[in-house]
């Protein structure tokens, strides 16, 4: 496994690294200082490939992370870390964002949860307004930019009070005919996944993918539990419980937005984010569907396992059903 960068080290001759300051399935990523430009701290996203791949395979893995690279530079709003530069250095690709002060909304979690209180719904609530409206604005680019690992720690909210969606790691730039992932490695984080995203297949990952993680982080931050992971959920829909019964200050219709947002099936959920939004502040109707009285929940029209893996738990509970017929003969 590759040594991580010393502190420092000069990269491009431009960026000398500080530190460490976190970990992913991609690679690390590093502060830094832009010595070019005196006072700039960034942060160095730094994507490994896996130096096994045949030659042609690393070289598509590379063009990919550079078309994907120059549409986030593109990119420019108040609620999202400005790409400022990529490129590459041996094996290793960089992304350099603007690196952003303050916690992360995990770490404000657990400071409520030692003192055994919540984070205000109200507070949430504005939090979530900003967090949509970057999201709404990742949906609606020409082509299409999916998130796809939202969740607690990947949002941070700087001094000035204002909410940015950092990591860039695992998002989905969704180019007509062709499916690609940006610096991909990963499915997301569980607690927080839908279950289209679950095997790896991509072709079912879409807005509503992060309108399901954005949820199951407004649930997360409103009762300091983490929500059932949609594969438990799909076995045992009784698994997943209302945020309510956690927190009874949760207002009725925050509730039942996010239970609407958290449904298994995308289409069960709302259309885009800013239905979602509406709903949270009580401006956009809630479906009755989307209470969690309803015992079930349409299955999803994709598999979760190989169907080899099926037809053999099929196989397996006949042997069973017919070994328990024989014996209480």
């Amino acid at each position: 496994m590759p040594q991580p960068l010393k502190n420092g080290e000069i990269l491009r001759d431009r960026y000398k690294i500080r530190e460490q300051i976190g970990q992913g399935g991609t690679g690390s990523i590093y502060l830094a200082d832009d010595i070019r430009l005196e006072g700039r701290l960034c942060a160095l996203k730094e994507v490994e490939h896996n130096q096994a791949l045949p030659i042609e395979v690393f070289k598509q893995a590379r063009e990919q992370f550079f078309r994907e690279a120059s549409v986030l530079a593109r990119l420019d709003h108040p609620n999202l870390p400005k790409v400022s530069d990529f490129f590459s250095d041996g094996p290793r690709d960089y992304l350099v964002m603007d690196y952003v002060p303050g916690k992360d909304l995990r770490e404000r979690m657990l400071e409520v949860r030692r003192d055994k209180t919540f984070l205000s719904e109200n507070e949430v609530i504005r939090w979530a307004v900003q967090i949509a409206d970057a999201l709404n604005y990742l949906h609606h680019q020409e082509p299409s930019i999916i998130h796809r690992d939202i969740k607690p720690s990947n949002l941070k909210i700087t001094p000035s009070g204002v909410i940015k969606l950092v990591d860039f790691g695992l998002v989905k730039i969704l180019a007509p005919n062709e499916v690609t992932i940006t610096i991909i490695q990963g499915q997301g984080t569980a607690l927080y996944t839908p279950l289209e995203q679950y095997g790896g297949d991509d072709t079912h990952t879409e807005a509503r993918a992060d309108i399901f993680s954005f949820a199951a982080t407004l649930y997360h931050l409103l009762t300091n539990e983490p929500p059932a992971e949609a594969r438990k959920r799909f076995l045992d829909t009784r698994s997943l419980t209302r945020p309510r019964e956690i927190n009874p200050r949760i207002s009725s219709h925050v509730e039942r937005a996010i239970l609407w947002a958290m449904s298994l099936h995308p289409d069960e959920r709302p259309n885009n984010v800013i239905e979602f939004r509406d709903a949270l502040l009580g401006k956009h109707e809630i479906p009755e569907r989307a209470d969690l009285n309803q015992t079930s929940f349409d299955i999803p029209n994709f598999s979760i396992f190989p169907e080899e893996q099926i037809a053999g738990y099929t196989v397996l509970g006949l042997f069973l059903l017919g070994l328990i017929t024989t014996l209480l003969r």
